[in-house]
């Protein structure tokens, strides 16, 4: 007993000390990034390393830095740094479940990674993506990414990253009770991992071996493999992966032979892992120690907590049971619990699900996309063999290359000329635009301040002179009237606390006229080009009536954002969201979209039904002569 205390201290003490590490590293990160001066290339590296660091420990801290790293890579035209953020981001909505959000910033990866021409990238995003579709039992799905990564990572050549996607291929055989087919894979594996100091990717080897081992009844192998992915997990500080691990072992003993089998000690790794799943805080790492914990209590004919324990995993997600196995368990608790109804409403269920996982046109098609790789694979090695025989046409058409080229070269030199043309013609359009924007905005400022000051303040000097006529109470009550409306008039045109007051102002006193808006401000306060703030405050205005009246929220959040270079702007809301394939874009976006793109401004929407919408609004602002507030 005291040797198992020590060894749960050290265990804890280490951990501590890896999280403390890695916490220190980051500010060590952050701290360069505030202090130091770096050129933009040194700045997305480092919000990289964040990430990267971040991902390990603490999950949900990944999110702002990879949002930041990602503005600086698309400012700085760098698409494959940017579709790095993009799966950084992704990845989070991916381990909070939310697999229709991570999907949306999986793909915006995988489109600036295929633009970049960066095929490491690109393999990276296929192969999350085929991760989150095996978690999601869509293993057709799942092998179609894995096999497109798989094939990208070889014509680079990058070994690792090979061994990577076989162990997930691995997994899936395992899940799918294929033994000897993911053996196959993990062995593949561990022959490229032998002569390297990949601590990670032998992690996951190790613990597929042990699983399968675990299937196949050989629970020595099994327990030494468990063992040794524990240690490692252990050593680099992976959380996640410790609970994984801690399930594996949890397992091991409760199912082993007459020697091997120990309930206490199965308990005891499931309760460390229960501990780590809850600090860590994802759901289906929850869910599958919560599974784990329901079949110890089963063999120790404890039926009242199994029934307890998986009933909370299975109402947590059902579409994760075939994993998990929560049917067959509960259908084995409510025997013994004697509710006949229950226990074939599970039965039923157990069976249902056995029957998918053993479909024989399914296995067929799994083999068949193997078989398509493979294939494809050789295709591409007899397509290399003639490209060698067929180098010597190259020199003879060489000469012939030379000749068109110069062609080519007028051509181009042609239509670059009327490019020119057509650039110039739209630099044209766009001054006009602006100028009509500038007189727009001018015009409204002069209309606003003639009615509110001049026919406003006559129409309230006759008010006065009527006020001692009673007889004429209602003309008085039509003055009333029409000064009210005079002044909704004048501050639709111009409002008067923006003229006076500037954008920040003028915004709180927008929101503060809803209940549900809130306003916040951060930066810098100083007055910008009226035309600018009248633009900013009309986003505003249309955002935030779009989502009150659309959107069914309880919140809307307005975000103002100042520094010497630019504002930024963001409306959220918590409302019912829609999908941006299927939905149009009303006349009132569309026009602010337009006049946005006369400042080079930006509006961008991210939005999924049942998620809410999120809309971002960014302009750059020019260099003023001075650092005095514009009048």
């Amino acid at each position: 007993m005291k040797t198992k205390i020590v060894g749960a201290l050290t265990g804890i003490l280490l951990g501590l000390s890896l999280l403390m590490q890695a916490q220190n590293n980051v500010d060590s990160l952050v701290n360069v990034l505030n202090t130091q001066k770096k050129t933009p290339s040194e700045q997305i590296e480092l919000y990289k390393e964040i990430c990267i660091i971040y991902r390990d420990f603490d999950n949900k801290k990944v999110i702002p830095y990879a949002k930041a790293g990602l503005e600086l890579a698309e400012k700085e035209k760098d698409k494959s740094s940017a579709s790095r953020f993009y799966l950084n981001i992704g990845r989070v909505y991916d381990i909070d479940a939310e697999d229709d959000i991570a999907l949306i910033y999986y793909n915006k990866a995988l489109d600036l990674a295929k633009e970049a021409k960066d095929k490491i990238m690109e393999g990276s995003v296929l192969a999350t993506m085929g991760s989150m579709y095996g978690v999601q039992s869509q293993y057709e799905m799942a092998l179609e990414y894995f096999m497109k990564a798989l094939n990208l990572f070889e014509q680079e050549n990058n070994k690792i990253k090979c061994a990577s996607v076989l162990n997930e291929i691995g997994q899936i055989h395992r899940v799918l009770n294929n033994k000897d087919r993911s053996l196959f894979y993990l062995e593949q594996v561990k022959k490229i991992l032998e002569d390297t100091d990949e601590q990670k990717l032998k992690m996951y080897n190790f613990y597929d071996f042990g699983s399968v081992y675990r299937m196949q009844k050989e629970m020595d192998k099994a327990l030494e493999y468990g063992l040794k992915a524990l240690e490692i997990s252990r050593s680099i500080g992976n959380k996640q992966y410790e609970i994984i691990i801690l399930g594996l072992l949890s397992s091991i003993y409760t199912e082993g032979e007459e020697g091997l089998a120990d309930y206490n000690k199965a308990l005891e790794y499931t309760l460390q892992s229960l501990e780590l799943a809850n600090q860590y805080g994802e759901k289906r790492l929850i869910r599958g120690v919560l599974s784990d914990l329901s079949n110890i209590y089963l063999y120790q004919k404890k039926y009242k907590e199994c029934e307890a324990t998986a009933i909370k995993a299975w109402e947590m997600d059902t579409l994760y049971s075939r994993e998990l196995n929560l049917s067959s368990i509960l259908t084995y608790a409510y025997i013994y619990l004697g509710n006949k109804e229950k226990a074939k409403y599970f039965y039923e269920k157990d069976m249902e699900l056995i029957e998918q996982n053993h479909d024989e046109d399914f296995h067929k098609m799994l083999a068949e996309t193997e078989v398509k790789y493979e294939t494809e694979k050789k295709e591409l090695k007899i397509s290399a063999m003639e490209k060698d025989k067929l180098l010597y046409m190259w020199i003879i058409l060489l000469v012939m290359v030379v000749l068109v080229a110069f062609i080519l070269l007028y051509l181009y030199n042609k239509r670059l000329s009327r490019q020119k043309i057509k650039q110039l013609e739209q630099e044209k359009q766009i001054a006009t635009t602006k100028s009509v924007i500038e007189g727009e905005t001018a015009e409204r400022k002069r209309l606003a301040r003639d009615l509110h000051d001049g026919l406003g303040g006559m129409l309230s000097a006759v008010k006065i002179n009527l006020d001692n006529l009673d007889h004429i109470q209602n003309a008085r009550t039509l003055l009333d009237n029409s000064i009210d409306e005079l002044r909704r008039l004048a501050r639709n045109l111009m409002p008067v606390s923006l003229l006076r007051l500037g954008l920040k102002a003028s915004l709180e006193d927008f929101c503060g006229a809803f209940s549900l808006v809130h306003f916040q401000f951060y930066g810098e306060e100083k007055r910008i080009a009226e035309n600018m703030e009248l633009l900013l405050y009309r986003c505003v205005h249309e955002l935030v009536n779009n989502a009150v009246k659309y959107s069914g929220a309880e919140n809307i959040n307005v975000q103002l954002l100042q520094d010497e270079n630019s504002i930024s702007m963001t409306v959220h809301d918590d409302g019912c969201g829609f999908d941006l394939q299927k939905v149009k874009q009303g006349m009132g976006l569309k026009n602010l979209a337009d006049r946005l793109s006369v400042f080079n401004g930006a509006l961008d929407i991210v939005s999924a039904p049942g998620k809410g919408t999120e809309v971002n609004v960014k302009l750059n602002l020019p260099p003023t002569p001075s650092d005095e507030p514009i009048e």
